[in-house]
């Protein structure tokens, strides 16, 4: 990995020197049924996962036998992925309507032309699972920094975990950008044959309106987040039927059911 030599300053005024892992950021191209789609900023890993959890968050196709086919590519200037869509199987009009420009460090809405494009319905959800309490978000933020290997070595990217009702993290996927470290994991449970209705993901960002639609297409009844979710993010997850959470404390969260949510709206 590479890495950086800089200066170690204390608090007591001393300073020394620092060799500093970096987390990877490249370009990685979006090529779908041979026609570029989008240029995301991320962290070049589990790209196969990244591949069909973009494919499904962004609701360019409705189920993962969608997706016929990853091709990945190292270039000079970056990573190319080369996805064959059934397009009996995908949203023709999204797929019409491509991005068409760079995305920051997985920017969920670079390229959105009108605000009924930037503000959609969001997918409806089912209940929590069984089980599921506020004291199981408890345990998964505990376990969080334990899924993390590459944050611990950088301290500069992103987590997404998917949990069971009972708390215990299943698996995570990191990125330099958020929205690409959920792409990554919903990729992931559904490889994996997992449900994402099962359980509740959890990550180490704040709640944005684009998180919340991504695990509302694949069907996530909860999502918890580090920090709080914006008021958009609020609105559209009540409109989901989805519960939001965030961490309030060392051993406190804050819940926000469907309920409350629009309560507040």
């Amino acid at each position: 990995m590479p890495m950086a030599r800089g200066q170690r300053h204390g608090a007591d005024g001393t300073v020394g020197g620092v060799d500093w892992t970096l987390a990877e950021e490249t370009p990685v191209a979006v090529v779908i049924n041979a026609a570029p789609f989008a240029v995301m900023m991320a962290t070049p890993a589990d790209l196969e996962d990244f591949a069909l959890g973009f494919c499904l968050g962004e609701g360019l196709i409705a189920a993962p036998d969608a997706l016929l086919l990853t091709k990945t590519t190292r270039l000079d200037m970056g990573w190319e992925l080369c996805l064959a869509v059934d397009p009996d199987q995908a949203d023709t009009d999204r797929l019409a309507g491509r991005r068409g420009l760079e995305g920051r460090t997985g920017c969920g809405l670079c390229g959105v032309e009108t605000l009924a494009q930037a503000v959609p319905k969001p997918a409806r959800v089912g209940a929590p699972p069984p089980g599921l309490t506020p004291a199981a978000i408890t345990r998964a933020f505990a376990a969080l920094p334990d899924h993390q290997p590459l944050n611990a070595r950088t301290r500069s990217v992103h987590a997404a975990a998917f949990c069971g009702p009972d708390g215990a993290i299943l698996m995570a996927r990191e990125d330099v950008g958020r929205h690409n470290a959920l792409d990554k994991l919903i990729g992931a449970v559904v490889r994996a044959d997992l449900n994402p209705a099962d359980g509740f993901v959890v990550m180490s960002s704040r709640c944005s309106v684009e998180l919340v639609h991504k695990a509302a297409r694949v069907g996530v009844p909860v999502l918890a987040t580090i920090s709080a979710p914006t008021t958009l993010a609020l609105d559209t997850a009540a409109r989901a039927g989805m519960t939001l959470a965030a961490r309030a404390g060392p051993d406190e969260v804050a819940w926000f059911p469907p309920e409350v949510e629009r309560a507040l709206g």
